[in-house]
């Protein structure tokens, strides 16, 4: 195996010996060589589940069944701390520090009436009171973090049990916020100040008693760094930790343990340092490993969290099954940045035991509420279609909407593009037929590893000797081995794919057949090849592939554009309306440019042309009861302009959202061709869609912003160089026009944050089946949720430094070695 050069700290030391503590966490993850690991028994029980960060991990027995990685974060409906057992509140307590206050910034809070006026909580109070000051909004009411944590009974100072337990709601009096801080000797500050000494490791009494001196801190660090290091590269590739036998005598290790050594092997500070340390300050124990990929699965989640700020975002969400049959729910956030570009960045992974809505519903809740999110800021919710997701009364969309008016549903139009073609390919009689044999043609040329030898074999040969004709052309990417694709109504672009191996290599196909029709086992399958090879050599056929390969070409085109990340769904809307035109082009004028190409390939083939003015004659079916009618008729009128038809028909249908008034309204922002779209009367009805986003007054003040806006970038801005709505928004920042026309480009944001596909927690999942795979069947929850976050957003995690996870990592518990 190739390895990467060996990490270099950045700080260099001498040496000498740092540890730290090590749990007793079961062994959750398999051996990346395959043979399953032991789970052994463990005094401490963690439930690790659905996602979640800032899991401590210490020496010391967690009495009770806590999850620490999933501690309420509302502070109106957690437990209070004196209801855990004495010897895990500290534990508790710096879960709870290292989250922060709850503080959802951009909530839409709510107001009741106080005295005659309408009153409400503030959220510049939170600036205000910074560190400790939490908002329930289950109970709409403020709490006190460092009370809530620290506090002794101490009779009403400091508001008695109002900041920690009942909550404060009084919105006209901000200045009992203060009142309830105090002095420096108040209940308050004492809670605050025994907050900072539990996050201090040199406060604790293991400091004291165990002092280290200059030289052993910096070893510790140098130690640290090598481990982080090797720790990246292992998330960074989506590769195994752990071995099947890690004793000393092993000679495979697993990745983790060998790869440090491969680091200390050429790197004599390291080196030096891992022979010097003592049995219990290795930093090599998988509790280690699991506190160290959480630390960096946090810092990679700060990063995406100060990216989206306060901005509106939409949600894309699927469910499917992992290796371990777990179901496990995705979530990925989509937004506009302060660049003014369209981001969609993988959230989380979940695991969910049910799928119904509620469920789901649940499950999205408790994940906004643990990253300080409000559904409030919600704008667009993307799903895949199934009736769980989309039920007009009891789907998770219709759940959303009730709490969420403005978060608008929208059906990702990728799957209703697979939906259109699989629709043709089952309701067109000769379509259906034509898939049916293509079907069966991958299922017994790929029977055995021998026949599909045999394919390449003769494929290879059939390209060399086009090669040396001069009839293709060597390069990078080209003349590579190839075999047939299998197709799936699932896979976005599967039949496309299909139909083109099939088509490259259709004469080697054939000669497979053919040997399987002289030489095959039995006459079952003797029989079978020889009736593939006349179906497959017949006009029909031929006709029907390379008419679905033209009408699939040319909504691949599409299928591809709408996985885009960037993509818009106004950009999508007009794609739509391109794939519709192209093929009313190709039905108006196609036919006989078509005819000729397959007539073409049947000569090449050696396939008997019919004269399209002859009468037809269908193989192999009754002639009872059928018209009479010819050839042209039947290919062009029925097949030709059939298919077509019914391909238009179908992309209609199933993109009735183009139709909306909603999306009618929100084409009018489209850049091309100098905004000929633009109107200002839609727009405002746009506006009106988010009344939580335009209050009545900035209506009045849209319309007139409008009018400026549109004179403005039609005479300084060249729409042809804009790249779509996306490309506006960008141009937009660029040239500060954003501040200078802000609600105008609060609608741009509006329309680029509706989800356009759910394309990205599709490649999420892909990445869960390398990450968790067949050899990591047993991967803990967390753990999994911690590693994808990082494999997922790897140009987010390669750009945090190592001092931000090693400080993350030490205060997550208390640790033998300080720094």
């Amino acid at each position: 195996m190739l390895l990467p050069n060996p990490p270099t700290p950045s700080v260099q030391s001498d040496v000498s010996s740092e540890v730290e503590t090590t749990s007793k966490r079961s062994h959750e993850e398999e051996d990346m060589n395959g043979v399953s690991e032991e789970q052994p028994v463990s005094k401490r029980s963690l439930n690790e589940k659905n996602i979640g960060c800032n899991v401590p991990s210490t020496s010391h027995q967690i009495y009770c069944d806590i999850d620490l990685s999933n501690l309420v974060a509302d502070p109106g409906l957690r437990k209070q701390i004196s209801s855990y057992h004495p010897n895990d509140r500290d534990l508790v307590r710096r879960a709870y520090l290292l989250k922060g206050p709850c503080q959802p910034k951009d909530h839409q809070f709510p107001q009741k009436m106080m005295r005659g006026k309408l009153r409400k909580f503030v959220k510049d109070w939170f600036d205000d009171f910074k560190g400790w000051l939490e908002y329930s909004i289950e109970k709409d009411a403020v709490f006190c973090l460092y009370c809530f944590l620290f506090r002794r009974e101490q009779g009403m100072q400091g508001g008695g049990k109002t900041f920690t337990e009942t909550g404060y709601n009084n919105w006209e009096r901000k200045s009992n916020l203060q009142v309830h801080v105090g002095g420096v000797n108040s209940a308050h500050n004492k809670a605050y100040m025994m907050a900072q000494d539990l996050l201090n490791q040199n406060q604790h009494i293991e400091s004291v008693i165990i002092k280290q001196s200059d030289r052993a801190r910096s070893e510790y660090r140098v130690h640290l760094i090598a481990v982080t290091d090797v720790i990246r590269f292992l998330l960074h590739q989506g590769l195994a930790f752990r071995g099947h036998d890690e004793s000393e005598t092993s000679s495979n290790r697993g990745n983790f343990l060998e790869l440090l050594e491969y680091t200390a092997d050429h790197n004599e500070t390291i080196k030096t340092i891992l022979q010097n340390a003592s049995e219990n300050l290795k930093l090599t124990s998988p509790d280690i490993q699991k506190d160290m990929v959480n630390a960096c699965a946090v810092e990679t989640m700060i990063v995406i969290l100060k990216d989206l700020g306060n901005a509106l975002f939409a949600i894309l969400i699927d469910e499917a099954r992992d290796v371990s049959i777990k179901e496990q729910m995705v979530v990925v956030l989509r937004y506009v940045d302060k660049s003014g570009c369209v981001i969609e960045r993988f959230f989380g992974v979940v695991h969910v035991n049910d799928t119904s809505a509620i469920s789901l519903k649940k499950a999205i809740e408790e994940f906004f509420s643990k990253h300080g999110l409000s559904i409030t800021r919600l704008r667009g919710q993307g799903y895949d279609g199934a009736s769980n997701m989309r039920g007009e009364f009891n789907g998770l969309k219709a759940l959303i909407l009730n709490d969420n008016k403005s978060a608008f549903y929208v059906h990702c139009f990728a799957h209703q593009l697979q939906l259109a073609l699989v629709a043709v390919a089952k309701n067109q009689e000769d379509i259906a037929l034509l898939f049916n044999i293509v079907s069966n043609v991958v299922n017994i040329v790929g029977a055995s590893c021998k026949r599909r030898d045999a394919l390449r074999e003769k494929n290879a040969l059939r390209v060399m000797e086009a090669f040396g004709k001069g009839e293709i052309q060597s390069g990078r990417g080209l003349l590579q081995e190839t075999g047939l694709k299998r197709s799936g109504d699932t896979r976005w672009g599967s039949h496309y794919g299909t139909l083109l191996s099939l088509i490259c290599m259709f004469p080697s196909v054939i000669d497979v057949l053919e040997d399987i029709a002289e030489e095959g086992r039995n006459s079952e399958q003797r029989g079978e090849a020889s009736a593939l090879m006349d179906q497959m050599q017949s006009f029909t056929f031929i006709f029907s592939m390379y008419l679905m390969k033209e009408i699939l070409g040319i909504t691949n085109d599409l299928s591809k554009s709408l996985q885009r990340e960037d993509q818009d769904i106004v950009n999508a809307m007009a794609l739509v309306e391109v794939c519709k035109t192209r093929l009313q082009t190709m039905r108006d004028s196609g036919w006989d440019l078509f005819l000729t190409e397959v007539s073409l390939t049947c000569a090449k083939y050696s396939v008997q042309v019919p004269k399209m003015e002859d009468k037809f004659v269908a193989r192999g079916r009754s002639r009872r009861g059928v018209g009479e009618v010819t050839n042209l008729h039947y290919y062009c009128y029925k097949l030709f302009y059939g298919c077509i038809d019914w391909q238009t028909q179908e992309l209609g249908n199933r993109f009735n959202e183009t139709a909306t008034e909603l999306l009618l309204c929100m084409v009018c922002l489209d850049p091309r061709d100098s905004f000929i779209a633009f109107d200002k009367t839609k727009l405002i009805r746009f506006a009106e869609f988010y009344p939580a986003d335009f209050s009545p007054i900035e209506l009045m003040v849209l319309g007139d912003q409008l009018e400026t806006y549109i004179m403005d970038v039609r005479a300084n801005i060249k729409s042809s160089e804009l790249n779509g709505l996306n490309g506006l928004a960008r141009k937009l920042v660029e040239t500060r026009k954003h501040i200078v026309y802000p609600l105008v480009y609060l609608l741009i944001t509006l329309a680029l944050t509706l989800p356009v596909a759910t394309a990205s927690v599709e490649r999420a999942f892909s990445a869960m089946n390398i990450v968790k795979n067949r050899l990591r069947n047993r991967m803990g929850d967390q753990f999994m949720n911690d590693s994808l976050i990082t494999y997922i957003e790897k140009d987010i995690f390669d750009g945090i430094d190592n001092e931000s996870i090693i400080q993350r990592f030490q205060k997550m518990g208390p640790r033998r070695g300080q720094l």
